[in-house]
């Protein structure tokens, strides 16, 4: 089995080079990558409204003649937009497409097909947007259950599903079971063989269910006994226990006095630091509630007793950041460096030589930090910023670096502790649940398209008064060329609306050095309105801008919404924040009122899961761990429970066999971390 999940998927039947590059984008390599690409969603063909049946704003399946022309028309920046009526021949209802070309040219008038998708408009005239569109009787899937899987330019989904029919075909008859039959007896789970072809085939709802039960069970069991693994390589013990704790010289030395929960927090932390098993440790606090100043006093500590550190940034400019604030809270005696891929090879080396001779007490970088050159005398304090743009993997390349050395991990992304705990169960946790006296309320405000006039004079108001703006528009997909033609063509409107002002534009295509420079002139306040498609919630501190903008508001998750909200409200002047959605739906717009009612992050986020749950919540590897295929730690958290409970006996007992051992390997190879030898 092993040989089957481990083969290219170019050599499986219909793919070849062209389509594993695609599949590549998907994050599916080899076979098993495909056996695991489970469907987002299933469309029920067993079930066809008539189209005065449907609801607004609910998914539906309908089954429509077109009754109108095909209209093409091309907007600005070269979007084409098809418009077309259909009619089940009671009611009709619009349909529009974005940049379909071939679909469009496919589609012909007086001809039925089945439209699944969003009804939108209202009850006198309906419409849906990009639909899926299948011609009537294809396959013979009327009145089946059919998968959806996420696709990519150039990947339809019949592509996808004809690649999976063939890798199932190729399941041998006796597969390697990861869990012991005792398990599957006892919880009446089905296995992985019968769960992987129901889950990619169901003939009914029902078997869909016992297939989702076992991989959920399945996944959540592997997720468990990696970090508990993980945990336990943390624990080896350490000669870098630190003896002397007292900072009280580093903390006369501020400039302002620390919260009661930094205090904490810095207690908690230096506690560990006294024992013989390395700390091990995430520390949590909203935005602005000063993570730099507990991290600084920790290295104070760390140097006081003769240990290096080091602090590792996401982003060029965050290094920076932190070097300038590290230089202002430290005091003169504790020598501070800065290395960051912009530098030349023999400033970089200059700098190693001096770290490996101890002439730093703490080094500042990006992923450079973790470079093979890079040497240190005594390492005793390893510091990432920004948890979710660091993994397991960079964490304990870091590490490396020092002989068991203490590890802080610092973020800004409030998560509630019983989900805390699970996610990081290879950390302790931490939280900063206090905000310095002082911070001002950022003003938040949900507009629709309506309010755009206005909202344009405001934003003029802002920067003719010296302040900077923050404009987020949302990208569909990392792919979505179609989305990027749309931002393109706001930029130029923006640029329209705001001749005299100076704008930039910054999105994930840009080279990083590229992006740095953008960046940095908006840091610098010679751009002042920054355009950005990239998620910026862990971006610059530009104490100048005092609005944010976000686009499209209903397609971001609530954390990330008040991650984005977090860049302003950083220095003297009163803060905005402009939700923009012209979203109909009622559930929608509830959910984004929650942000004009609070600034408490851990509020907001618990809020979050409530209404969209782990998978949306922490998006793509977000926490730099193995993504969770098909498990919602939120929605099934009664099977993770249960499958912490069977994990953690099966770790005590030292019964995991080779079959799940290999399983979890598996699971965690997606971020390069090989948990049993």
């Amino acid at each position: 089995m092993d040989k089957l999940f481990n083969t290219d998927i170019r050599f499986l039947k219909g793919v070849g080079e062209k389509r594993a590059l695609l599949f590549a984008r998907l994050n599916v390599r080899t076979i098993g990558d495909l056996l695991h690409f489970y469907p987002r969603t299933y469309l029920d063909r067993t079930k066809i409204s008539s189209l005065d049946q449907t609801q607004l704003y609910e998914n539906a399946t309908v089954i429509a003649e077109i009754s109108s022309p095909i209209k093409e028309a091309k907007v600005k920046g070269g979007l084409l937009i098809y418009k077309f009526t259909v009619t089940d021949h009671v009611t009709d209802m619009q349909i529009t497409l974005f940049n379909q070309k071939f679909l469009a040219a496919k589609l012909k008038v007086g001809q039925s097909y089945i439209f699944t998708g969003k009804i939108q408009g209202t009850y006198f005239r309906r419409e849906m947007t990009s639909p899926e569109i299948e011609p009537l009787n294809e396959d013979n899937e009327n009145g089946r259950i059919i998968p959806v899987y996420p696709l990519t330019s150039g990947l339809s989904r019949n592509i996808v599903a004809s690649c999976v029919k063939s890798a199932l075909s190729m399941l041998p008859e006796q597969m390697e079971e990861p869990l012991e039959s005792e398990i599957l007896e006892k919880l009446s789970l089905i296995g992985l063989k019968k769960s992987l072809l129901y889950i990619h085939n169901p003939k009914t709802f029902e078997q869909l269910n016992e297939a989702r039960k076992y991989l959920v069970i399945e996944e959540f069991i592997k997720f468990r006994l990696g970090l508990l693994k993980l945990k336990t390589r943390n624990r080896q013990k350490t000669e870098l226990s630190i003896s002397n704790t007292d900072i009280s010289p580093f903390l006369s030395n501020l400039p302002f006095k620390l919260t009661n929960a930094q205090n904490r927090v810095i207690s908690e932390c230096l506690a560990d630091m006294t024992k013989d098993i390395p700390m091990s440790r995430l520390v949590q606090g909203d935005v602005g509630s000063g993570k730099t100043a507990v991290s600084a006093a920790l290295i104070y500590a760390a140097s006081s007793n003769g240990l290096q550190s080091a602090l590792m940034a996401p982003t060029e400019i965050l290094a920076q950041q932190h070097y300038k604030a590290m230089l202002s809270l430290l005091p003169d005696n504790i020598k501070i460096g800065l290395i960051t891929g912009s530098m030349t090879k023999s400033q970089k080396l200059k700098i190693a030589n001096a770290a490996s001779n101890k002439e730093f007490d703490l080094l500042i970088g990006t992923h450079t930090l973790i470079e093979e050159y890079i040497e240190f005398d005594k390492l005793g304090l390893v510091i990432t910023d920004e948890q979710h743009r660091f993994g397991v993997r960079q964490r304990s390349l870091l590490s490396s670096k020092g002989r068991n050395p203490h590890t802080l991990v610092m973020s800004a992304t409030p998560i509630p502790r019983t989900l805390g705990l699970i996610i990081y169960g290879d950390l302790d946790i931490s939280i900063i649940d206090e905000l310095p006296p002082g911070r001002k309320k950022i003003s938040t405000f949900l507009c629709d398209e309506s309010y755009r006039q206005r909202l344009n004079g405001y934003i003029k108001d802002q920067c003719t008064q010296g302040r900077q703006v923050y404009i987020v528009c949302p990208l569909v997909e990392q792919n979505d060329k179609t989305e990027l033609k749309a931002v393109d063509s706001y930029f130029e409107n923006l640029k329209d609306n705001f001749p005299e002002i100076s704008c930039g534009f910054v999105h994930g295509r840009l080279k990083p050095s590229e992006k740095e420079k953008i960046m940095q002139s908006f840091a610098k306040g010679e751009t002042k309105i920054l355009l950005a498609t990239t998620v910026i919630e862990v971006g610059i501190d530009v104490p100048n801008a005092t609005l944010m903008v976000i686009e499209n508001a209903e397609r971001f998750g609530l954390s990330q919404l008040h991650q984005l909200r977090g860049r302003v409200g950083r220095g003297e002047h009163k803060s905005y924040c402009i939700l923009m959605s012209d979203n109909k739906s009622e559930k929608t717009l509830e959910r984004l009122r929650i942000m004009t009612q609070t600034n408490d992050g851990f509020v907001i986020s618990q809020k979050d899961l409530e209404l969209r749950g782990p998978g949306d919540f922490f998006g793509q590897r977000q926490h730099g761990l193995p993504l969770l295929k098909i498990g919602s730690i939120y929605s099934d958290m009664e099977l993770l429970k249960l499958a912490n409970k069977i994990a953690d006996k099966l770790y005590n007992e030292n019964r995991i066999t080779p079959a799940l051992s290999k399983a979890v390997n598996s699971f965690f190879n997606d971020i390069g971390v090989i948990v049993f030898n």
